[in-house]
């Protein structure tokens, strides 16, 4: 882990509900979407994402922006290594082109949930958090970093495309009966520069 400095920190167990919903800004709906399919008869399907994210958050895999009144954007990603993931048979056809697209990713640093509250957008707090994520590719030895977004979703492509990340192949996106525009994924990746360069 790269050292922090405030208004950035790790996240805790505390920012779980508001991890939630910046988890479910950053999927487009897709995480609440699985979490109601996960929720039992009466269950709340965000209490299902409040203890994902409150467990993420203990293992200090979470990185959060926070200026004094709670965590208002969020990073979580990790480490893709050099051989792809197998991929189980039975797993749902709109997850399974998200795993065909990491495994294309290989030895880079993921960018699994990059997000902020809309009304904070704008403001440099992504950009803030991309650099944390690239100290983080660096200080694991990886040469790149990688992401995956929605076609639809051209706010964050921009964003990703202004740090670098160039489109790298696309994938389907089979929604079942997920209610979303997106049509496809799309990988992105970004070498990152040798030091001093």
């Amino acid at each position: 882990m790269c050292i922090l400095h405030p208004p950035f920190r790790l996240a805790n167990a505390n920012d779980a509900s508001r991890l939630a919903a910046l988890v479910n800004f950053a999927g487009d709906g897709l995480p609440l979407y699985l979490w109601q399919k996960r929720a039992k008869p009466g269950e709340d399907p965000w209490q299902i994402g409040r203890d994902r994210q409150a467990e993420k958050a203990t293992d200090g895999t979470v990185v959060v922006m926070d200026d004094g009144d709670g965590a208002v954007a969020s990073l979580t990603g990790y480490v893709i290594g050099a051989g792809p993931e197998p991929i189980d048979p039975g797993l749902s056809a709109l997850l399974r082109p998200l795993l065909e697209l990491e495994n294309m990713a290989l030895n880079s640093w993921y960018v699994n949930v990059l997000a902020c509250y809309p009304a904070r957008r704008g403001a440099g707090i992504g950009t803030g958090l991309l650099d944390i994520a690239e100290q983080l590719a660096r200080a694991a030895g990886l040469g790149r970093m990688s992401v995956i977004v929605a076609d639809d979703n051209t706010g964050a492509r921009r964003l990703y495309e202004r740090h670098g990340f160039k489109f790298a192949a696309s994938a389907p996106c089979a929604k079942q009966d997920w209610d979303a525009a997106t049509k496809e994924w799309q990988l992105m990746i970004r070498t990152l520069s040798p030091r001093g360069s």
